[in-house]
């Protein structure tokens, strides 16, 4: 069985977690899996937007346990889980998480990695880890208090209380809640309008929103400043304005503005 399925559609690629037998918990393969897959998301430049999901009706129970502690040292197994929670958050793509059944540890963690969270009625959440003599991974500590507030992190990560989906919403961990028979459109209409947007553009606010949950606004200024520096330089910028005079839709590409004969001539000069 291959654990990790990947579909690619107009721009957007859909990665989904391929162990239903287990409710999608996350195996060594897997993990392997999800890194390569998101270093490859990273770097192909057809990638506009990606959907993060799980097979079979549920979403991710977590770290799959059933074989036991592995040898090998907590330092080494870590290590993975790291990349691929870093891979996810600085992507240079918008990431949606469509969740199905449940999301549990670092599957919820997953999740809550992405920016935006589509749950249907029936997902339940839980910060499991208390319950198995852990702590959260997979950046739960980092993100919770930031979507729920410090206390409620607290109340989440000490009980591993499941939580049902409209809970989760209330708490700002989801971003919408949809039923099941049109949650697939409802991804795919939000996935369409972010895969058509100004892909430098797009990755340019993504990092400036993640960055900025820890700088003062001296330093959220000037990131913003550099940030809109490298976007007036994509020729999504001008074909914006030229779509506005013109009363239509914009064709974003990403595209550098300066033709390249103007480049190397500033090159040579210098």
């Amino acid at each position: 069985m291959t654990v990790l399925l990947t579909d690619d559609a107009d721009g957007v690629r859909t990665l989904t977690l391929n162990r239903p037998h287990r409710r999608n918990a996350i195996d060594a393969e897997l993990w392997e899996a999800l890194r390569t897959a998101l270093e490859e998301a990273g770097r192909d430049r057809s990638v506009r937007a990606l959907v993060l999901t799980g097979a079979g009706g549920a979403f991710c129970s977590g770290a799959d346990i059933s074989q036991g502690l592995s040898s090998a040292h907590p330092v080494y197994r870590m290590r993975t889980l790291t990349e691929v929670t870093l891979l996810l958050h600085e992507l240079p793509v918008p990431t949606v998480a469509k969740v199905t059944g449940v999301a549990v540890g670092a599957g919820w963690n997953l999740a809550l990695g992405c920016d935006l969270v589509v749950a249907t009625p029936e997902a339940r959440f839980s910060q499991i880890f208390a319950r198995r003599g852990l702590s959260p991974d997979c950046g739960g500590s980092w993100l919770l208090p930031r979507l729920a507030g410090l206390q409620q992190a607290k109340r989440l990560a000490l009980l591993a209380e499941t939580i049902d989906a409209e809970e989760a919403r209330a708490l700002n961990l989801v971003t919408w809640v949809v039923d099941a028979e049109e949650v697939d459109a409802f991804v795919g209409g939000i996935t369409a309008r972010l895969a058509a947007g100004a892909p430098v553009a797009l990755a340019q606010t993504r990092h400036l929103l993640n960055e900025n949950a820890d700088r003062t606004l001296r330093e959220a200024l000037a990131g913003e400043a550099r940030a809109q520096a490298v976007n007036f330089a994509t020729a999504d910028v001008r074909e914006a304005y030229a779509a506005f005079a013109g009363r239509r839709d914009a064709h974003f590409t990403g595209g550098w503005a300066v033709p390249a004969a103007t480049a190397q001539r500033s090159e040579d000069e210098t």
